[in-house]
């Protein structure tokens, strides 16, 4: 295994495996202009109608645009709703 690397994460490397298969891996679907779904977020770092960061298990994914709520949070979904503008990925180092 790599430096670093979990057994799933090894798994998924040697095999032709899809991320949405490793348990835990954060999984973000953009529908359309007006929603994003996160699935095994880790809680909300920051929070306002023009941006929200929301903490996965690498990172956190920054959502951008206007008029942005959360409009729902379980322990294992984020759903916000709102114009999205963009949305990226902010790897820890």
């Amino acid at each position: 295994m790599g430096k670093g690397h979990t057994f799933f994460e090894h798994m998924m490397e040697q095999s032709a495996l899809h991320p949405e298969s490793v348990p835990g891996q954060p999984i973000v679907e953009i529908a359309g202009e007006r929603r994003v779904l996160i699935e095994n977020h880790q809680g909300v770092a920051a929070y306002a109608a023009e941006r929200i960061l929301v903490n996965v298990k690498f990172g956190a994914v920054c959502i951008c645009g206007c008029n942005l709520e959360i409009i729902r949070m379980t322990k294992e979904q984020l759903v916000i709703f709102g114009r999205i503008d963009s949305v990226g990925l902010q790897r820890r180092r």
